[in-house]
């Protein structure tokens, strides 16, 4: 690994090392909060929110990256082909001013509107809202013309109520040590998953298979693209050639271990999630190719060279999970309607 490795996970969320006893006496507490929080939410206490159109949550239990911006974007693309007029409503992590909220689109800097949603919004061009507020931001989006919502990585913020919830599990570590945080990677207690409406589960290769109940995803990836514009390059051009691989998400080494499968060499640098690159980060001391995911390559643009390419990923899931999906949805829109 890089001298500029970033650690991503304590080795005992995803590993067989002991849970420190702070963190298990932490994760008691953190368990508590949680708790109280969905009960007042379940009583009325906590008021949760309804904007007038059907809301599609995409979140995770687990801290760390699943998958969910690829499958965000094929929902946007999957929804619109179905007459919908989708928006995306979205934090923006790693955004210079998270308190400011603002729409973003294909051309605005991901320092100002956030990796994922910049992303998002050059794949679609979809209108995408990045507000602290999930609220507040999926009013804007109905006010804007949009009649579904999807709300990308809102599983836990439970003021926005949701129509149709979307679990993405990692396939490759999904729970972990099933334990809360800090104690684990757990946002909430396993047992959550049972609610969502949908289990996808994001498996490491093309041959993996989901459990029952699950939809398998699977991220196809063919191509590098020059960051400085040109023609594409197959990910085979690279097989057999040491490679510099960058990638600051949530897990990786999923990024990692994909350009393996397609034969490259590669020398992994592992950066923090939505970490904010400069040209100095990528002084690794000798001319390689660098290849990095495309939420890395939006912050990257400025000062890339005829070396820097992104490796787009397409989201790959059974036709009968689309079926299921808009079929579900019909079914909240009439709802919805039934009690206008």
């Amino acid at each position: 690994m890089s001298r500029r490795t970033m650690p991503q996970a304590p080795d005992y969320w995803f590993g067989d090392a002991p849970v420190p006893a702070w963190a298990r006496a932490l994760a008691g507490v953190y368990g508590a909060v949680i708790a109280l929080r969905r009960r007042l939410y379940r009583m009325g206490a906590l008021r949760r929110h309804r904007i007038g159109v059907p809301v599609i949550v995409v979140g995770n239990i687990i801290a760390g990256g699943t998958g969910k911006t690829p499958l965000t974007i094929a929902l946007v693309e999957r929804l619109r082909a179905a007459g919908f007029r989708p928006g995306v409503a979205s934090r923006g992590y790693g955004r210079g001013d998270e308190a400011q909220a603002r729409w973003v689109d294909a051309g605005t800097p991901a320092s100002e509107g956030g990796d994922e949603p910049v992303l998002i919004a050059r794949h679609t061009g979809t209108r995408v809202r990045v507000d602290r507020d999930r609220v507040a931001a999926a009013k804007a989006l109905v006010a804007a013309g949009c009649d579904v919502v999807i709300c990308d990585d809102g599983l836990q913020h439970y003021r926005l109520r949701r129509d149709i919830e979307i679990e993405v599990i990692d396939g490759a570590r999904r729970y972990g040590n099933g334990r809360l945080m800090p104690a684990g990677p757990l946002r909430e207690p396993a047992a959550r998953a049972a609610e969502c409406d949908f289990r996808v589960v994001n498996l490491p290769d093309a041959e993996g298979a989901a459990g029952f109940g699950e939809w398998p995803l699977h991220l196809q990836a063919d191509d590098a693209l020059p960051l400085r514009g040109g023609r594409p390059r197959p990910l085979s051009a690279f097989a057999g050639q040491r490679v510099h691989a960058v990638a600051g998400i949530g897990h990786p080494a999923r990024f990692f271990a994909m350009l393996r499968r397609h034969g490259l060499g590669v020398v992994p640098h592992a950066f923090a999630d939505h970490h904010a690159y400069r040209a100095e980060d990528f002084a690794f001391g000798s001319e390689l190719p660098v290849l990095m995911t495309e939420k890395d390559a939006v912050k990257c643009a400025r000062f890339a060279n005829g070396w820097f390419y992104s490796v787009p990923v397409v989201a790959k899931l059974p036709e009968a999970f689309w079926i299921a999906l808009l079929e579900r949805l019909a079914e909240a829109t009439a709802a919805r309607a039934g009690k206008a």
